[in-house]
């Protein structure tokens, strides 16, 4: 049985040993959006991906983009900003 536990593992390095990230759609700059558009894009999601589904123009996610940081901005955009916590909740009666 340990063979092939370490068969396995062993399978499962060799293959991600082969796995990249293109990181084409990171870049630096001025105008290049960051944590704050990230913010702003995942505020505006829900419009933005019901817009997409009618318009091949417009996008959900801005690429290129800073990399960690907007992809951080856009996360709190949609959990905090967007509602997602708050739909996600129960209503409470009092």
């Amino acid at each position: 049985m340990p063979v092939r536990i370490v068969a396995t593992v062993a399978l499962a390095l060799l293959v991600s040993a082969c796995a990249s990230q293109i990181d084409a759609g990171v870049s630096q700059g001025e105008d290049v959006p960051g944590f704050w558009w990230g913010l702003w894009h995942g505020f505006i999601f829900p419009w933005s991906w019901i817009g997409s589904l009618f318009n091949p123009d417009i996008a959900v996610y801005a690429v290129p983009n800073t990399g960690g940081w907007y992809d951080f901005g856009f996360f709190l955009g949609i959990t905090v900003l967007g509602g997602g916590s708050f739909f996600g909740s129960k209503k409470r009666s009092s």
